[in-house]
């Protein structure tokens, strides 16, 4: 399902300023250290999420980051569905002052057409 045009032109507008990796280099980055973290609603982390992912969606991402990484300078990448979501996420978090951030290019399904490892959540 194609997204609406003013989504699509806030997250082309986000990814002129962020930087955006591949699932391979996201999935290297999170082994040594880098916070993977899942900007998606609950419902669809619930389903299954990247493994190791920490769950902050878009919603909240911005409220609750800092007790996450309190660090400015920590690795973090964020991944959603597809990579919009995100891409407006890092770009709220370098505003934040975040100077270590990116986002997964093409978010969750990206890193499943990748076989990276995925774990189940809590949904029944």
């Amino acid at each position: 399902m194609p997204h609406p045009p003013r989504f699509e032109k806030l997250a082309a507008d986000a990814k002129t300023r962020i930087r955006e990796i591949s699932a391979a280099d996201a999935y290297k980055q999170q082994q040594t250290g880098a916070l993977l973290i899942d900007t998606r609603e609950e419902s669809e982390f619930a389903q299954e999420h990247a493994i190791g992912s920490i769950h902050l969606s878009k919603g909240v991402i911005e409220l609750k980051i800092e007790p996450t990484a309190p660090d400015t300078a920590t690795p973090i990448i964020c991944y959603c569905g597809g990579g919009y979501r995100s891409a407006i996420a890092v770009d709220n978090l370098q505003k934040m002052g975040y100077t270590n951030v990116q986002s997964l290019a093409g978010g969750f399904k990206a890193w499943k057409a990748a076989n990276l490892p995925i774990e189940p959540g809590t949904a029944k």
